[in-house]
């Protein structure tokens, strides 16, 4: 039986989620189509340009990701505790990178309201855009919607892009989001795309291998880690 999404998505039991989402189409969201002929590689970059903008502007971030041939893996933390330390300020700068915000709040941002009554309408619109700010359907909508519209612009073409709603996996302990982080960056090989995790292309793990390996050619005595991604081994876990 399906799930409600709020069900599947409990922030008090865990920030940790696996998230996949998967193109409708039969010709593919990235790579060679052998059907058509056509090559889709450049929409990778898309997914992962947008992944990090999102990651940026929203407090999800991201621990591992990888984008096959027809659809792409997440996972992610929620860090609901910083945006909620965010000041309302903030959450509308926040807000403003992606959408166009509200009249209203567009006089507060000229400097053009002082008044109490308003400043207090304008603080709900901060709750309300605060709360979606940490939300994984938020994030998700946003990011398939963007890729969407590309795809369907070079395509030529309107209607569904993605097959449904994206679907998620609450990761409840370490173990369980390492094992993820695993599966999530050994499904290049599995799918015969690639040898290794060094030439598994537009993956989180090959970031950190590049990372890495940039470090130690220059000698850095701190080997520090891509900046887009969660730092590990820092305690900043489970």
């Amino acid at each position: 039986m399906t799930r409600a999404r709020q069900q599947l998505i409990d922030l008090s039991a865990t920030p940790y989620y696996h998230v996949i989402s998967r193109c409708v189409r039969r010709a593919f969201l990235c790579g060679e189509d052998k059907l058509t002929g056509k090559n889709f590689n450049h929409r990778r970059q898309w997914l992962i340009d947008r992944i990090k903008l999102l990651s940026d502007v929203f407090s999800i971030d991201i621990a591992a990701y990888a984008i096959m041939s027809n659809h792409y893996h997440l996972v992610i933390r929620v860090n609901r505790e910083q945006a909620q330390e965010w000041s309302m300020d903030e959450v509308i700068s926040r807000w403003y990178r992606l959408y166009h915000g509200n009249p209203l709040v567009d006089l507060y941002r000229r400097r053009q309201i002082d008044d109490e009554v308003r400043l207090s309408r304008i603080e709900e619109f901060a709750d309300i855009w605060r709360e979606r700010l940490y939300d994984i359907s938020w994030f998700m909508r946003n990011l398939n919607e963007s890729i969407a519209r590309e795809a369907n612009k070079e395509d030529n073409c309107t209607g569904r892009y993605w097959e449904g709603r994206y679907k998620s996996q609450a990761l409840l302990d370490e173990t369980a989001l390492l094992s993820c982080m695993m599966y999530v960056d050994l499904n290049p090989i599995r799918a015969n795309m690639c040898d290794d995790l060094a030439s598994s292309d537009f993956t989180s793990i090959q970031e950190r291998i590049k990372c890495y390996q940039h470090n130690k050619r220059n000698k850095q005595l701190q080997h520090h880690q891509p900046t887009s991604l969660i730092k590990y081994g820092t305690g900043d876990h489970f």
